[in-house]
């Protein structure tokens, strides 16, 4: 039950960063965050075209165990994304921080991670910042002082805002299957992804929804829900466990984005 509990604070974990999916190459594009580790952002100045403001409930099996919320500011090519979310997963509490920083890249078009910073109290307690170089093919990891370095020779390796923005961008491409790479903290983690059949929902507060599933194959099994009548956000994201089931539910979401 242990392991079992461990992956599924390390599915919360992981996807924090990817609930509220930021509008790829259709519209502005570009972050900024209001959360505490906004503290190591440059000196200089940025001036949002635009915010979309992302709450979610997690649950397991049922059970309401946490919340997380994320914020995004995009301007021009360029963005940062910062989320938090608190949570309690069969006892064992967590809190996340994340600041991620990202832009196009014309050279592959596609979006890449210039570099982040993840602080979790708790469970899977950790300090982590990353930077990244050569297209986003290798990386630099400091984990709590330890360094390492990792390289991909075909995918860039992405955090996980940045994993969730492309995987938007592919599905609105039409795309029916791709292929991403996550940074972890000890790690690069290859998924696949399958772009399954429409189906319709109801979503509370916003009634009846047209969904795109997504379904993740890998480390961990996931399916992601994307709402057209959205703007095409991520509304739901359900954890495949043996044992346990996860899901992470949209109840709010604001844009002033066109």
């Amino acid at each position: 039950m242990m392991r079992s509990s461990a992956c599924l604070a390390g599915f919360a974990l992981a996807l924090i960063s990817v609930l509220a999916f930021a509008d790829g190459a259709l519209t502005t594009e570009a972050k900024a965050s209001v959360s505490a580790t906004q503290a190591s952002a440059p000196a200089k100045a940025f001036v949002p075209q635009c915010v979309r403001q992302s709450d979610y409930d997690i649950y397991l099996s049922g059970i309401h165990t946490g919340t997380m919320s994320r914020t995004e500011t995009w301007q021009g090519k360029t963005a940062v994304v910062s989320s938090h979310s608190k949570a309690s997963i069969l006892g064992i509490g967590t809190e996340y921080r994340q600041r991620a920083e990202l832009s196009w890249s014309t050279a592959s078009d596609e979006w890449l991670t210039t570099k982040f910073h993840q602080q979790v109290s708790g469970f899977r307690a950790r300090d982590m910042q990353a930077t990244f170089s050569d297209n986003g093919r290798e990386s630099r990891v400091n984990v709590d002082g330890d360094i390492e370095h990792y390289r991909s020779s075909t995918i860039a390796l992405r955090d996980v805002d940045t994993l969730a923005i492309q995987m938007r961008h592919l599905l609105l491409q039409g795309r029916q299957q791709f292929a991403l790479i996550r940074q972890a903290s000890d790690a690069i983690e290859p998924y696949q992804y399958y772009v399954q059949a429409k189906q319709t929902k109801t979503i509370a507060p916003w009634g009846e929804l047209t969904l795109v599933p997504v379904e993740q194959t890998g480390a961990e099994e996931v399916t992601y829900y994307f709402a057209p009548e959205l703007d095409y956000q991520l509304v739901q994201a359900r954890y495949h466990g043996i044992l346990l089931q996860g899901l992470i539910a949209l109840n709010h979401y604001r844009s002033d984005c066109n």
